[in-house]
């Protein structure tokens, strides 16, 4: 077997919220009166085993808690977690360990627990510091409740925090916008993550938009005197909704963009594992219940599926040209296995519509053009056969067509 080269991440899913937004697209579902936390983590327990079986060997870079909101989990379930990774995987403490939270007492738990449990970056989902805009979300923490939970965070030793913030938010306008960077920058995370509010199939907004949705020509320039601020503020972007400060990039979240591999543990999460000449993807079952009893009767938790040429291309350039540094066509050829002329010919008619530049080192890039209409751009890399495909989304790319509803 050849000798595998692609990086590797762990993704572990916790799919319970106290309330199901009416924006999110995830497989999330709104939690029971008592959570079976136990019964869960034992069956993420068993499957860790298996995809330390699948690894073969390869120790991840780094591990990410997603959801959902996995700090509903108590800490001592997640040290449970995270006690068995480091047994079956050989992961060390300066291994990134992320875990998502939400602001508030009841949804962020406990921080010096959490820390003491081992991880060591928090994922705090504030979204907005407009007390109206968090109610047009569906979002049930306070303003203050942001403050005091990053407080927390600190207070207990946290430091690398991240912060959740979204833009194009019912009746914003770019003040608004701006004045959200700033109330985010002031509590000084390592991290911001700044992102569109878009209207997902299978959401709520879907199906009934607010109202007050600003139109492009504001949107455009929110995005233009956001990036300016946050820049000016010390926030580096390193990908289209990533800003670090003091060189805190998500190390997780650059493995998918530069397309890593990534194991899938737990409901509804996953997979992407690259073996001698081959790229396989898996999925989990989405709903938690169906999860549990497929590992509890010790059937496999996923079959693999082969990724063909034409979607490799695809899903590379999807990822690839988030970044703002682009790709080179070396991480083209190393992480897909295919050759420098299957990129550089499909390039090539994007680089004389101006959407994709070369860097003098070699770098492939969205042009300035080609970022205000990337999704546009992505889509001309789509197989001819793209049925239900993927789309960018939390533990790497989600199949489309496989969210369960919203029940437990």
């Amino acid at each position: 077997m050849a000798t595998i080269t692609v990086p590797l991440s762990l993704y572990v899913h916790l799919p319970w919220c106290v309330r199901k937004c009416p924006y999110c697209d995830f497989n999330s579902y709104t939690a029971p009166r008592s959570i079976p936390a136990r019964r869960y983590v034992d069956a993420l327990l068993v499957d860790l085993e298996a995809e330390a079986a699948r690894a073969a060997g390869r120790t991840p870079v780094s591990v990410f808690f997603g959801g959902g909101t996995p700090s509903l989990i108590p800490p001592a379930e997640i040290g449970r977690l995270i006690a068995a990774i480091r047994e079956h995987f050989g992961v060390g403490e300066d291994v990134e360990v992320t875990l998502e939270a939400n602001p508030g007492t009841v949804e962020c738990g406990d921080p010096a627990a959490l820390l003491a449990a081992g991880v060591n970056r928090l994922s705090i989902g504030a979204q907005s510091f407009a007390a109206d805009k968090l109610l047009a979300l569906g979002r049930i923490h306070s303003v203050a409740d942001i403050a005091r939970t990053v407080a927390a965070a600190r207070r207990a030793g946290f430091a690398d925090i991240n912060l959740d913030l979204m833009y194009g938010l019912p009746g914003q306008d770019v003040a608004a916008a701006l004045a959200d960077i700033d109330a985010a920058a002031a509590l000084e995370p390592s991290h911001i993550s700044w992102y569109q509010l878009t209207l997902e199939p299978n959401t709520v907004f879907h199906a009934r938009p607010p109202a007050g949705i600003p139109d492009e020509d504001t949107l455009a320039a929110i995005e233009e005197r956001g990036r300016a601020r946050l820049a000016g503020l010390g926030f580096e972007r390193y990908e289209v909704s990533a800003y670090a400060r003091d060189g805190r990039r998500c190390r997780h979240n650059l493995n998918y963009w530069t397309f890593g591999d990534y194991l899938a543990v737990g409901a509804g999460a996953h997979g992407k594992i690259s073996t001698a000449g081959r790229v396989w993807r898996y999925a989990k079952p989405a709903h938690p219940l169906a999860y549990m009893e497929r590992i509890e009767r010790g059937a496999p938790a996923a079959d693999l599926h082969p990724v063909s040429a034409k979607e490799l291309l695809f899903e590379f350039v999807l990822n690839g040209l988030r970044l703002t540094e682009g790709f080179d066509t070396a991480l083209f050829c190393a992480h897909t296995g295919l050759s420098a002329g299957d990129l550089e010919d499909r390039l090539a008619a994007e680089v004389d519509r101006g959407l994709i530049g070369r860097s003098p080192d070699g770098r492939w890039h969205a042009t300035t053009l080609g970022q205000r209409f990337l999704d546009d751009l992505v889509a001309d890399f789509l197989p001819d056969a793209a049925g239900a495909l993927c789309t960018a989304g939390r533990g790497g790319l989600v199949f489309q067509g496989e969210r369960a509803s919203n029940s437990f």
